[in-house]
């Protein structure tokens, strides 16, 4: 038995050697280390104390730790270095308060979205995020990746709904930011900062969000057609009066894949009923001046058309080889970027109308880094980005993973020298190889 094991299992907490966990749980895991040597264990620990004692031990040995959940997302983002340790949180899984009236929930980090949105929906309230993988996310998960959705045309992004957090520093000690109330004052913003930072800051443990009310009513309209009308419509939708919670442009390979055709446009309306039907009908309005006609959809296919166009994009890995990009352009150049994608079998890709940031699918001949640096060339022209979140070991190993970092890299790295100095958290999975 190992040092680093013998260590660990006199902290009382649950270790597994490497050899010993089972192969569908070291498959994520691979996927963020590449081909180098894999880590001595994995280490669960089920208190907040257990935790802060693991990351304690970590930085008296000098060990790199890989942070984890439930592993879903784990393969985003650059490779990490020499990992000696993964740390999951995934049992750290327990609600800690739901303050109905003030609209907020604290819950451990380990607790996956799709927990806590039933114990929410008891209340009639729902944290609305519609992220990739939504049954396995969990809540450190989302954070460390910054991953939203769709719902961010309405409620914004991971960092408007996350008010407090609390995590382990890389030397074990307890950090804490923010509180249980909206309107909190308190010190820095460092949820702002954590977010995005794919567990190179700290250990997240316990997370506090703003809820929002379940809505009375809920429906979609989709609109398909040219790219110059879907484009069209976009514009005129953005600056209407109208407000969808939801609001994205789809590829027509992702419009094939749902049963539609043509670029596609789809919004989504959640309020009082009588709020939404009048909405749905000004916005067919608007359609019909692009002389384009829109389907309704209510009740379960209002809900599976959403899930559906994640899950496509999402789709677990096939026999053919997958690159998924996340991306980022000027609005107006959304509908452009996904033209870039005709005629590319197994391409397909939806961006969110008003940020201009979305995921795109390449596989097969189209999973190659030519490609991908392509299109990383056409976003950087329309005053974007493109982030590449899964891909091939061989791919991530010839191609920049996150890009151009504009000129914020030393600032970053001047933070992770301030809360890893020791690089002993995620080590190479960030921008830079930070």
């Amino acid at each position: 038995m190992s040092d680093l094991i013998t260590s660990l299992k006199a902290l009382g907490t649950d270790v597994t050697p490497w050899d010993a966990i089972a192969p569908e749980q070291q498959a994520p895991i691979q996927a963020a280390l590449g081909s180098q040597a894999p880590p001595q264990a994995l280490v669960c620990p089920t208190t907040q104390a257990q935790l802060a004692d693991v990351m304690a031990c970590a930085y008296q040995n000098r060990w790199r730790v890989l942070p984890c959940g439930s592993g879903s997302k784990l393969g985003w983002g650059g490779l990490a270095e020499s990992i000696d340790l993964v740390v999951s949180t995934r049992r750290l899984n327990r609600i800690i308060d739901h303050a109905v009236g003030d609209l907020t929930v604290t819950a451990e980090a380990g607790l996956t979205l799709a927990e806590l949105q039933q114990t929410l929906a008891a209340a009639n309230q729902m944290l609305p995020l519609d992220p990739a993988y939504p049954q396995q996310a969990t809540l450190a998960g989302l954070i460390a990746t910054g991953d939203a959705g769709s719902l961010r045309q309405r409620y914004g992004g991971i960092r408007d709904l996350l008010i407090g957090l609390s995590w382990v520093r890389h030397d074990g000690q307890i950090a804490k930011a923010g509180g249980r109330v909206v309107k909190n004052v308190a010190g820095y913003d460092l949820m702002k900062l954590m977010t995005g930072s794919y567990g190179t800051l700290g250990i997240l443990f316990q997370v506090t969000f703003r809820t929002y009310p379940v809505q009375e009513a809920s429906q979609t309209v989709v609109f398909s057609g040219s790219a110059t009308a879907v484009n069209q419509l976009s514009q005129t939708l953005r600056l209407s009066a109208l407000t969808p919670v939801a609001l994205d442009v789809l590829s027509p390979a992702l419009m094939a894949a749902l049963g539609q055709q043509d670029f596609g446009l789809a919004a989504r309306f959640q309020s009082i009923t009588a709020g939404v039907e009048e909405q749905v009908q000004r916005l067919l309005a608007l359609g019909q001046a692009q002389n384009l006609v829109g389907q309704v959809l209510t009740g379960e296919a209002d809900a599976r058309f959403w899930q559906q166009s994640g899950a496509q994009v999402f789709a677990e890995q096939t026999e053919n080889p997958v690159v998924i990009v996340k991306v980022g352009v000027l609005p107006e150049a959304a509908v452009s970027l996904l033209e870039q994608l005709q005629g590319e079998a197994g391409s397909l890709g939806r961006i969110h109308a008003s940020s201009g940031v979305g995921q795109i699918r390449l596989e097969g001949e189209a999973a190659v880094p030519e490609r991908v640096l392509k299109l990383r060339s056409h976003c950087e022209a329309a005053a974007g980005y493109l982030t590449v979140l899964t891909a091939p070991m061989a791919l991530k190993q010839a191609v920049d993973v996150w890009g151009y970092p504009g000129n914020a890299l030393d600032l970053m790295r001047g933070l992770k020298q301030q809360f890893d100095p020791e690089r002993l958290l995620s080590p190479g999975r960030f921008v830079g190889g930070i």
